[in-house]
């Protein structure tokens, strides 16, 4: 099994290497072994597929960083998080979010600018652009290269 390092630096260089790669999103430990031996390079957690497994609308940060956790340890591929908004509104939940999912055996992650709130869907410019200063930081003081990516929501309000 490769380190963490290892994965680390493969899914960086899968990201800077020319054209694209196709990274699945597996839900559970079994969907990440089938997606391993069909020969796919690096996975990615779903924070809906996991929602839909416990039959719920969203998960939660616990139960997301658990399941990456799980994933990562059913196979030897590198594993990036989809860590929503990461947990709260604040830059410092941000931050934490990284930091739990590198613990969990995650090489990458992602934060979103989508709140879950009706009423403000997507975060204010500055709070959006301080959350991911913050994530960053996070991801850049870990022993291996975190690849953070800060996405766009595309639904009206989140997910």
């Amino acid at each position: 099994m490769p380190s963490q390092l290892e994965k680390a630096e493969l899914f960086r260089a899968l990201h800077q290497r020319p054209g694209a790669f196709i990274i699945p999103n597996p839900w559970d430990a079994g969907t990440a072994r089938l997606l391993t031996a069909m020969g796919f390079e690096a996975l990615a957690t779903t924070s809906l597929g996991l929602a839909n497994m416990l039959g719920r609308a969203k998960a939660n940060l616990v139960e997301m960083v658990e399941n990456a956790r799980i994933i990562a340890e059913a196979t030897h591929l590198p594993v990036s998080v989809d860590l929503e908004n990461g947990g709260g509104d604040d830059p410092r939940a941000a931050a934490e979010a990284i930091r739990r999912a590198a613990e969990a055996g995650a090489v990458g992650g992602s934060i979103e600018d989508a709140t879950g709130n009706r009423d403000q869907p997507i975060y204010d410019f500055t709070l959006a652009v301080e959350r991911v200063q913050a994530a960053a930081e996070a991801a850049k003081s870990l022993p291996f290269p975190f690849t953070l990516a800060a996405r766009i929501s595309t639904t009206p309000f989140g997910g």
